[in-house]
């Protein structure tokens, strides 16, 4: 658990909660649980659902709850992200074990789950700066690579996830749902948003196919062995659902797209990817393509634009949940720059620059 311990904090005026109740909940629905928690740490990061660490006697928890206040249809589905997980835990994609869901707000105020801590190391930047070396951190991006193709590769039908969401016509609900996520949270006018929208609409593949999503597949939300290069965890299935998998492919090659900084380290652009260990994007394309035997798309630009268009949409929406007061990070009010920023990269790239 010290490895996580500088990531955390206080608990969050907007996030307390009533420990004792919690004990009285997880006596009953956590195997193990020593009786008594003996502290609660709230996770910095994340922007979406707030996260705990609950610590007994014994062994250390984390609880991932909804926010507090009126939330963006659809949005903060902790209930989804727990199903998923647990229908996942015998398959080879790694994922935490699962203890318990509770959808009764009486409890702590809003729906919430519990899993395990799984102990290991997180990258918190997209370049992972904090690899002992480029052998290793090229390692990582290959498990990386091999933990997408994992969860594309799984039977959901036969792990009975065919509920899960609709098969098929996916990227065009995606769009509705994400242009509509904007609207709602909207602050002010972002042009190039009110571009790219109806060019995306009007572009989009006809290409169907299906398999389980992640929806936030990234470094920042896999557990990395504590000593070895590879992905012991898979985290944040929030907006996981069954749709298309280049949606996946392509959120995860955002970095190539967006500058990296000395002092953000946002993306890898400029950086000089073979001397630092990270694979070109045709090369880590080419990776996921052989593990999932499928063939490159010629719509790649249109899945690279998407994937922008809806980053700077859920900006938008931490961004106004900053400003609302509500938000799960204290850096939620910078958001507000990237979703503009996001923008206009998804216009430029799809006009081609």
């Amino acid at each position: 658990m010290n490895e996580f311990i500088s990531e955390t904090t206080e608990v969050r005026s907007p996030h307390r909660f009533e420990v004792g109740t919690m004990e009285d909940y997880m006596r009953d629905h956590v195997d193990g649980f020593s009786g008594t928690i003996v502290s609660v740490r709230q996770f910095k990061y994340g922007q979406s659902n707030p996260t705990f660490i609950l610590r007994d006697s014994r062994r250390s928890y984390v609880m991932r709850k909804k926010p507090p206040g009126k939330l963006l249809p659809s949005a903060h589905a902790v209930e989804r992200e727990y199903r998923i997980i647990s229908s996942l835990q015998d398959t080879n994609v790694p994922v935490p074990k699962t203890h318990s869901l509770c959808n009764d707000d009486s409890v702590i105020g809003t729906a919430f789950y519990i899993m395990e801590l799984v102990e290991g190391r997180i990258f918190r930047d997209a370049a992972a700066h904090a690899a002992s070396d480029v052998g290793e951190r090229a390692a990582i991006f290959d498990s990386m690579n091999e933990t997408l193709a994992r969860i594309h590769m799984v039977d959901w039908q036969a792990l009975g996830l065919a509920d899960f969401g609709k098969p098929g016509n996916y990227m065009a609900r995606q769009l509705g749902r994400w242009a509509g996520q904007y609207k709602a949270a909207k602050t002010e006018e972002i042009k190039s948003m009110d571009l790219v929208i109806p060019w995306l609409s009007e572009n989009m593949p006809d290409d169907d196919r299906t398999t389980i999503v992640h929806g936030d597949f990234r470094l920042e939300n896999l557990i990395i062995h504590p000593t070895e290069p590879k992905v012991i965890a898979t985290l944040d299935w929030e907006i996981s659902t069954l749709g298309h998998p280049l949606a996946d492919l392509a959120y995860n090659c955002l970095n190539y797209y967006i500058p990296h900084t000395e002092n953000d380290r946002l993306g890898y652009q400029g950086l000089k990817l073979k001397d630092f260990g990270i694979p070109a994007e045709d090369d880590f394309i080419d990776s996921y393509c052989r593990r999932t035997n499928s063939s490159r798309t010629p719509h790649w630009k249109f899945f690279i634009a998407f994937s922008l268009f809806r980053l700077a949409a859920i900006s938008q929406g931490v961004y106004k949940r900053g400003l609302d007061g509500i938000a799960s990070s204290e850096t939620a009010n910078r958001h507000g720059i990237y979703a503009r920023f996001l923008s206009d990269l998804a216009w430029q790239t799809a006009q081609g620059s």
